[in-house]
């Protein structure tokens, strides 16, 4: 399989113990921009994923707790392993469909 990464290695350009940057969120928001249908249940999301009492400290924003979504991301891509822009798109599908 050309481009496969093998169990415990790590793929180009990932770092251990690292999260999405700002490159992968704006690639992301990019792709959402493109699924207007899914702009409710990305609100949604925000809503329910953001750290209790966010808007009491900075940066003001409402984004998940860091260990919850360092948590998150490796149960889903390993320790190493980077998320794509498409699987933001999926997962609010997931949740568009599975919230019925």
């Amino acid at each position: 399989m050309h481009g496969a990464v093998r169990a415990g290695a790590t793929p180009p350009g990932a770092r251990p113990g690292t999260r999405p940057g700002s490159r992968f969120w704006v690639r992301a928001i990019g792709a959402l921009a493109r699924h207007p249908k899914l702009w409710p249940t990305a609100l949604v999301q925000v809503g329910r994923l953001a750290r209790p009492g966010w808007w009491r400290h900075a940066p003001f924003l409402p984004v998940p707790d860091r260990e919850y979504l360092r948590f998150r991301l490796e149960t889903q891509y390993g320790p190493v392993a980077t998320p794509q822009p498409g699987d933001l798109v999926d997962y609010l599908r997931w949740c568009r469909e599975t919230g019925r």
